[in-house]
C-alpha cells in the first residue's frame, strides 16, 4: 500500500480526510488509468489491517486487534453488538461454492467471543435470489447466534424478484414503508435504512423523500448527546459511484444527524472494509461472509472475486461494535475469518492476474446483447422493427432487464447464462437498465 508521508495540504485536511468541504468522493485523476489511488485511500482510511476506531481529542485513532489482549477487561469483554452482511445465501459460483459453510463459521468466530453480542445486524443480501428456501437456509444459520437477537436490512438481491415483498414478510413487522425502523439499546440510538428499492437508471442506491421525512421526525426528538447508530447495505457515502458503490439522497439523511455528537453509519454491499471520519461521523463498511470484491480501480467492473482456496478466508469475516460510555465514538473491530489481516490488496492483484484465463463467452449473435462485467454488449444496437431481441447474462451475478420508458416487460431475474428475449414492433429508442445494478444502461433503436 502506498506509504502516505507525501502530504498534499491543499487536498487533505489535518485527519487525513479527502475535500474539507465536505464532498466524499475523489475527482481528480493521478494515474494512468484514471484512477487516483493515493487520494482514494486516504479518503477512504482503508483498513489493510484489522483495526479497532475511536476517538482521541476529536481525532480519528486506530489501534490492531492484536492490541486486543492489553485492553483494559471491561474494553475487551464490552461486545456490544456486531455485524455480519452479504451472505449471499444461495450462491454457488467459482468463487465461493459453499456460502453456507462460511456463514456458519462467522456464526462460530461470532460465539467464540469473550462475551456475547446482545444483537447482531445483518446489513442485508441475505440470500442471492430472495428465495424461500435460500432465506430458510440464512435463518437456520443465523438462529445459532449467541445473542439475542438479529436485525435485518434489506439488499438488493433480497428484494430482486418481488420488489421486497418476501422479505417484509418475514422481517418487516413493526417497521415502516419498505422496511425502515428505528430502536434503542443501552443509551444508543439505532436506525436501520432501505436505499436498495426503486432504484433509477443510472442512479445509486436511493432512500426517497417517504423515508427522509419519517428520519427527520424520528430524531426531532433526540438530545444531541445521544450516540445514533445509522446502518443500511449500500453505503451512506460516495466511496465509488462508477460501480454504482453510494446513495443519491444521502446527503438529506445525513444532514438531519449532523447536530449529533457521535453518529456510526454501517454498511455491507462493497464486501470489503472501507473507513472515513468526518466531523462526528464515521463510516464503515464490513467485509461479506461469502466473496470478495475487488478494490476500485483494480478491474473493469464489480463483482464476485475469485481467490485461491487458501486465502478465501482472509478477505470474509465480521464486524464487532462496542460502546464504551464516556467516548464520543464507537470501537470497531474487524475480524476475518482466518483471523489473518484482511488481503484484499493482495487478492484484486491475484484476480486481475488470473483474469487472462477467466472463462470466454460465446459469439453474440446480430441480434443479441451480452451481460459481461456490468456492462452490455453491445451498449447501442440498431434493428428492424419486429426483431426478436435476447439478452445473455455471462456475469457471475444475477441482473434484471428494466425498460426506462415501461414499453416492453421486465425480465425476470437473470443468473449466469440464463437468457431473456423480447420483440419489438413499434419504431422508436429504447432505453433500459438493470435495476439491480443500475449504473448498468444500454439502448435499442428500432427502425
Amino acid at each position: 500500500m502506498t506509504h502516505h508521508d507525501d502530504r498534499d495540504a491543499e487536498r487533505f485536511d489535518e485527519q487525513g480526510n479527502t475535500r474539507p468541504t465536505g464532498s466524499n468522493f475523489i475527482t481528480t485523476d493521478q494515474s494512468d488509468d484514471g484512477v487516483d489511488r493515493r487520494g482514494f485511500l486516504r479518503c477512504m482510511a482503508w483498513a489493510g489491517t484489522a483495526t479497532v476506531w475511536g476517538m482521541a481529542g476529536g481525532i480519528p485513532k486506530s489501534f490492531a486487534v492484536s492490541r486486543l489482549p492489553f485492553l483494559t477487561d471491561a474494553e475487551r469483554k464490552s461486545v456490544f453488538f456486531a455485524q455480519i452482511s452479504d451472505s449471499h445465501i444461495g450462491f454457488s459460483k467459482e468463487a465461493n461454492k459453499d456460502v453456507t459453510a462460511t456463514l456458519q463459521e462467522a456464526v462460530a468466530k461470532l460465539n467464540a467471543l469473550p462475551q456475547s453480542p446482545a444483537f447482531v445486524l445483518h446489513t442485508g443480501d441475505i440470500t442471492q435470489l430472495a428465495k424461500a428456501e435460500e432465506f430458510d437456509t440464512a435463518n437456520e444459520v443465523l438462529k445459532g447466534i449467541k445473542s439475542d437477537r438479529v436485525f435485518y436490512v434489506p439488499g438488493e438481491h433480497d428484494v430482486a424478484t418481488d420488489n421486497g415483498a418476501s422479505y417484509l414478510q418475514r422481517y418487516g413487522k413493526g417497521t415502516k414503508g419498505g422496511g425502515w425502523y428505528s430502536m434503542d439499546h443501552s443509551g444508543v440510538h439505532f436506525i436501520g435504512l432501505v436505499n436498495v428499492l426503486n432504484l433509477k437508471a443510472g442512479g445509486l442506491g436511493t432512500l426517497g423523500p417517504d423515508q427522509i421525512a419519517w428520519l427527520k421526525k424520528d430524531v426531532a426528538g433526540l438530545p444531541s448527546s445521544t450516540p445514533i447508530v445509522l446502518f443500511a447495505h449500500v453505503p451512506l457515502w460516495t466511496v465509488y459511484p462508477e460501480w454504482g458503490w453510494g446513495t443519491d439522497d444521502s446527503e438529506q439523511a445525513l444532514g438531519l444527524l449532523k447536530r449529533f455528537g457521535s453518529v456510526t453509519v454501517l454498511n455491507g454491499h462493497i464486501h470489503q472494509i472501507m473507513q472515513k471520519v468526518e466531523g462526528h461521523m464515521s463510516f464503515h463498511t464490513a467485509m461479506s461472509t461469502a466473496f470478495p470484491q475487488p478494490t476500485p480501480g483494480t478491474a473493469p467492473a464489480p463483482g464476485p472475486m475469485k481467490v485461491d482456496a487458501d486465502k478465501l478466508k482472509s478477505v470474509l469475516g465480521i464486524a464487532n461494535v462496542t460502546f464504551i460510555p464516556g467516548r464520543s465514538a464507537l470501537a470497531v473491530v474487524d475480524s476475518t475469518l482466518s483471523g489473518e489481516p484482511p488481503a484484499f490488496e493482495a487478492a484484486s492483484h491475484e484476480a486481475m492476474m488470473k483474469r487472462q484465463t477467466a472463462r470466454t463467452t460465446n459469439p453474440l449473435g446480430p441480434d443479441e446483447i451480452g451481460i459481461d462485467n456490468f456492462n452490455f454488449t453491445p451498449q447501442v444496437l440498431t434493428v428492424k422493427r419486429g426483431t426478436k431481441i435476447t439478452w445473455i447474462n455471462n456475469d457471475d451475478v444475477p441482473h434484471l432487464i428494466v425498460n426506462v420508458q415501461n414499453k416492453f416487460k421486465q425480465s425476470p431475474v437473470l443468473d449466469t447464462d440464463q437468457r431473456f428475449s423480447t420483440t419489438l414492433s413499434t419504431p422508436g429508442t429504447y432505453k433500459y437498465f438493470c435495476s439491480l445494478h443500475p449504473k448498468m444502461q444500454g439502448t435499442i433503436v428500432v427502425n
